[in-house]
């Protein structure tokens, strides 16, 4: 990397170190006409659909909103599905406000960034970010796609799964030169059709998929029972990876029924600590050494405490505690050879980054969420990891992703 020299008591940039990133965390806030534009006529009605209407009250619970629209008061955008109301907050499409002015208030789709919803206004906000390329999350199905799992007529959402792939394909990243990358959904009901669904999408390229940290807080059945092993196998032989949001196992670790929503705001990544403990232990990644997992927006500065752990209980409890019977080798080594996880606020992580991997980790901008860096992330970069030697921050800043995405671009 080349970098511009400056001249004698000239304060260099700390961000001009830090390459074009590769964002594998962001979000998207789906268009209004995303499924009513591919769903056939008989659906529309009834399939995901954006209607105006006043604000009711949203209560929290567990991850997820119970609401329904009110009858006084200005228009904001809902989502209809089946029997689900779903309110577009600003909390979701933060970009661009100050922090004393989002909060759980309904907005219009004119009223939040264009970047959110809009694919060439978001390369064009990735730009003015030091963004290159960037792989996005949903917003409105949940983060692996939970708000089909729900639904009544499972013929209708495996037809709402495929309809927002085809979108993520053709329209949110087919025109944008390989500035957005594809990050597709599969059908949580079926292990089969999602080996299905991502062989499909694996044939148009398509390495990403969204899948549930953990199953069984959706009712599903775990990873320790063989159940997904289709599912995983094609991720697997289709290179695609595996990748699982922090929340997408919808219930969220909770300290006291009365705490404030900041406890379980902090403490998420419980729910990564246990996932990535279960596939540790499963046997899944032992069976299938080319199988992928990334962990995105749970940081990274846990992982050398759990990694520890793991082997210790791996070694001196494996009398009694089964530690060894799916996995033959200690635990930390699946994790180095098959496991990913990026952050954008951790400089305990970077201070441990000889523990956590330097092959193993990425940087995200979580754009458009309050949390995300947008539109400073390079100076965010720089910040935690500039310090750190050229080869170092390239394959943080975008080396790391762009291998384990198979993505054409320089490393």
């Amino acid at each position: 990397m080349t970098i511009e020299a400056t001249a004698p008591g000239e304060r260099a940039d700390p961000a001009a170190r830090i390459p074009p990133i590769v964002d594998v965390d962001a979000h998207v806030v789906e268009p209004p006409d995303l499924w009513t534009t591919r769903l056939p006529a008989r659906y529309r009605e009834v399939g995901p659909r954006v209607e105006y209407l006043p604000a009711g009250t949203p209560k929290l619970d567990g991850g997820g909103y119970i609401e329904e629209p009110g009858t006084e008061g200005p228009p904001i955008a809902w989502w209809f599905y089946e029997d689900h109301r779903y309110s577009v907050k600003r909390l979701i499409a933060a970009a661009g406000y100050p922090a004393d002015e989002i909060s759980l208030t309904g907005v219009t789709f004119d009223e939040m960034r264009r970047g959110c919803w809009d694919p060439a206004a978001r390369v064009a906000d990735n730009e003015l970010n030091g963004v290159e390329a960037q792989l996005c999350y949903p917003n409105y199905p949940r983060f692996a796609g939970q708000i089909f799992l729900r639904a009544h007529d499972r013929e209708l959402a495996l037809l709402c799964v495929r309809a927002y792939n085809d979108w993520m394909v053709d329209e949110w990243c087919g025109p944008s030169g390989g500035r957005l990358v594809p990050l597709c959904l599969v059908p949580l009901w079926d292990a089969e059709l999602a080996a299905a669904e991502v062989r499909r999408n694996a044939a148009r390229g398509v390495r990403a998929v969204a899948f549930t940290e953990l199953p069984t807080y959706l009712g599903l059945p775990s990873i320790h029972t063989g159940y997904w092993d289709p599912f995983f196998r094609a991720c697997a032989e289709t290179g695609t990876v595996l990748c699982m949001h922090i929340g997408s196992g919808t219930k969220t670790p909770q300290a006291s029924p009365d705490a404030p929503d900041a406890v379980p705001a902090t403490i998420i990544f419980g729910n990564s600590v246990a996932s990535m403990s279960d596939f540790l232990f499963s046997g899944v990644l032992d069976r299938m050494p080319d199988l992928l997992l990334m962990y995105a927006e749970c940081q990274i500065g846990w992982i050398p405490y759990l990694l520890d752990r793991l082997d210790d209980v791996w070694e001196t409890h494996r009398g009694w505690s089964n530690a060894q019977l799916n996995c033959p080798r200690p635990p930390s080594e699946y994790y180095y050879r098959q496991i990913h996880a990026c952050f954008f606020k951790d400089a305990v992580g970077i201070e441990l980054l000889h523990r956590v991997g330097i092959d193993n980790i990425m940087f995200e901008t979580d754009y458009p969420h309050q949390d995300g860096t947008w539109p400073g992330s390079r100076a965010a970069a720089a910040a935690q990891f500039g310090h750190l030697d050229d080869a170092k921050i390239r394959k943080i800043a975008r080396g790391n992703a762009i291998r384990l995405f198979g993505l054409p671009l320089a490393p």
